[in-house]
């Protein structure tokens, strides 16, 4: 073997070959180079009392430890009608999973482990489904068709999600460009996930079931920050309709991402909004690497005649200190040194910040053969752990040479032959390039393989449901209490001048409404309304976080003020009392936080005697330093008493 290679010269050299730059440095040049495409599914969790297909409460979570009973199951696949297998199947009968659901009798039923037949569909949740669909400007489809998607993670008991088709073909309008939508669905939710270790996996089945809307767009975004957009604006729109849950974990987003020559790569349940454009910038060019390395591999070597070179590693031969590997030969596991024929160079291929081609294979390793990292050691580490003469020793015993690659594998004996199927069949994709696949997000912008990606087939028809028809009339007075479309509130938010970073704060609590009713029946300024929503509530409500704000309460106490011909400044100062006593009326507000009714004449006659008081500290800007100073002497009496804009100019 070659020990003058250095992995961390190679991984600069392939990540400059590859043309990565940071996201916040890139272009639209840089994402056209690569042929940036992008689309989401978005998906909602819709406020019901009950859940989609049976009477158990929706929205009622249970702690991880607490749970009645528990049920064990086994993926096993079956042949389709067809006489084929799934791949997912596939995959996850290899892992040799066994699935844990955790059950409590308040929020499942046997319906959720598939031993009772489904309810009809639950009719609130539909026509909920149909407003959010129709204010998505969607074509309502004329009959409601239940089918069954596949789900073999385990996810669902049942193997399948019943989901439905709402409305076709609409569009996402949104400031700089309109996105197109493929379609909006009705579905039950998955299980909570608790735990994915080893051979075990657990799951809490609170929230199986529960009614949820997925918005499909077109891969219409050229870039990071469309899909970002796209994503907020998609959320923006379920949450002015006031039909659909927030907080933590009611939303989440899959996001589908390629690049030209490169394959759709679905990023699975990303939490946060603002991680989408590191995550789709990174993934664009991991893709774009893998592309690259493809080349260099077929030029290096032939696939149909290629395989790895295993043998065992004894311990009469090789002493190791790394703790994993000792403790795995404490165990009794096995320890095997794997050659890479023609692989040299591959390993430390720069695919993600900080993640090489290796980090593809030791996920893999992770979840089909259920081997925990760390997992393995290479001879192209980035921080090496074993030195170049113990490689170049462990390298004689598969004959490698100086163009070959070695990876070091433990593990227990059971998992050993998956294990190496995983290595070889890993290796073998990246002569294709990028292998179709659903991927984990982390918030550092990066990801690992989590499966193999569903095959077109996923889904069928449900036997146990009837088509449902919908009558025309009917979906048409649903059209009458819908929300103001979002670019609407969007424009109007523009044309009162309320700065741009509120814009999203008011938009995603659905805060316009009460907004626009306040400034048209109360006549409030809407650049002042969107400043105390923007910036005053919303930091109030980072202070006190189970605050809770009716539209009704804050319109009572603008409306009180105005009867009071108090200044409105003086919600500011009501608020936070507000905060920790809700249903206190406003005259009792204005009483708790010790107001004082009095005049302009009485404030401004005060200007003089403070400015004598006045110590200059700096020597600079005198004038403005001592009008910055006499505001803050009197701000406190002079809020809701006067405007501050024009005691600042008497000032």
């Amino acid at each position: 073997m070659n020990t003058q290679f250095d992995p961390r010269t190679n991984y600069e050299h392939t990540k400059n070959q590859a043309g990565y730059v940071d996201r916040k440095k890139a272009t639209q040049a840089d994402y056209d180079r690569i042929g940036f495409m992008s689309g989401l599914e978005v998906h909602q969790q819709i406020k019901t009392e009950k859940k989609l297909f049976c009477h158990c409460p929706a929205g009622k979570f249970n702690k991880f430890d607490n749970y009645h009973a528990e049920l064990i199951r086994h993926m096993r696949p079956t042949l389709s009608e067809l006489g084929e297998y799934d791949g997912t199947a596939l995959m996850e009968f290899k892992t040799r999973k066994e699935i844990v659901y955790r059950i409590n009798n308040a929020t499942a039923c046997t319906y959720d482990i598939d031993d009772t037949p489904p309810f009809p569909i639950n009719r609130e949740a539909l026509e909920k489904a149909i407003k959010i669909a129709l204010r998505s400007n969607l074509n309502i489809v004329g009959e409601v068709h239940i089918t069954r998607k596949q789900y073999l993670d385990g996810s669902i008991p049942t193997g399948f999600q019943r989901t439905a088709i709402i409305g076709v073909e609409g569009l996402l309008k949104m400031p700089k460009k309109d996105i197109r939508l493929i379609q909006l669905s009705i579905e039950e939710d998955a299980c909570r996930e608790i735990s994915d270790i080893g051979h075990r996996r657990v799951y809490q089945t609170d929230r199986l079931g529960v009614p949820l809307i997925e918005t499909v767009t077109y891969p219409d975004c050229t870039n990071p920050d469309e899909l970002r957009d796209a994503a907020s604006f998609i959320r923006f729109l379920g949450r002015s309709t006031g039909l659909v849950r927030t907080g933590m974990g009611a939303g989440r987003e899959d996001v589908n991402v390629s690049c030209t020559g490169g394959t759709r790569i679905e990023i699975k349940g990303v939490s946060h909004i603002k991680w989408i454009p590191e995550l789709s910038h990174n993934e664009a060019f991991r893709q774009w690497s893998l592309l690259l390395l493809r080349d260099r591999l077929n030029s290096m070597a032939d696939k149909d005649n290629w395989h790895i070179v295993a043998a065992d590693v004894h311990d009469d031969d090789f002493s190791f200190k790394f703790e994993p590997i000792v403790e795995s030969q404490k165990a009794g596991g096995a320890l095997k040194i794997i050659k890479l024929p023609k692989f040299r160079a591959a390993l430390s291929h720069f695919t993600q910040p900080g993640k090489i081609f290796a980090d593809e294979i030791a996920d893999r390793l992770k979840v089909i053969a259920c081997l925990e990292r760390p997992n393995m050691l290479h001879d192209e580490m980035l921080e090496p752990v074993l030195s170049n003469n113990m490689w170049k020793e462990l390298g004689e015993v598969v004959q490698a040479g100086n163009e070959d690659a070695l990876i070091l594998l433990w593990g227990p004996q059971d998992d050993m032959k998956t294990a190496l199927e995983v290595i070889e069949e890993r290796c073998l994709m990246a002569f294709d390039g990028i292998p179709k696949e659903t991927r984990k997000s982390f918030e550092n912008g990066t990801t690992i393989f989590e499966r193999v990606l569903p095959g077109a087939d996923r889904m069928y028809p449900d036997t146990d449901s009837a088509p449902i028809p919908l009558d025309l009339a009917w979906v048409e007075s649903l059209k009458k209490d819908l929300p103001t479309e979002i670019i609407d509130q969007y424009y109007k938010l523009k044309e009162w001048d309320v700065p741009e970073d509120c814009f999203t704060y008011i938009l995603s609590r659905n805060h316009f409404p009460v907004m626009l009713k306040i400034n048209e029946e109360l006549g409030v300024n809407g650049k002042l309304l969107g400043t105390f929503f923007g910036h005053r509530m919303k930091y109030i409500m980072g202070q006190c976080p189970k605050a809770q704000f009716t539209g009704e309460q804050i319109y009572n106490m603008f409306a009180y003020l105005k009867e009071n011909n108090l200044n409105y400044r003086l919600a500011w100062k009501m608020l936070p009392f507000m905060a920790l006593h809700p249903k206190t009326r406003p005259a009792k507000v204005i009483e708790a936080i010790h107001f004082r009714k009095v005049s302009e004449s009485e404030i401004t006659k005060k200007i003089s005697r403070i400015k004598e008081d006045f110590v200059p500290v700096k020597k600079k800007n005198q004038e403005e330093n001592l009008r910055n100073w006499i505001m803050g002497q009197i701000h406190d009496e002079a809020v809701g008493n006067v405007d501050l804009a024009e005691i600042s100019k008497t000032i």
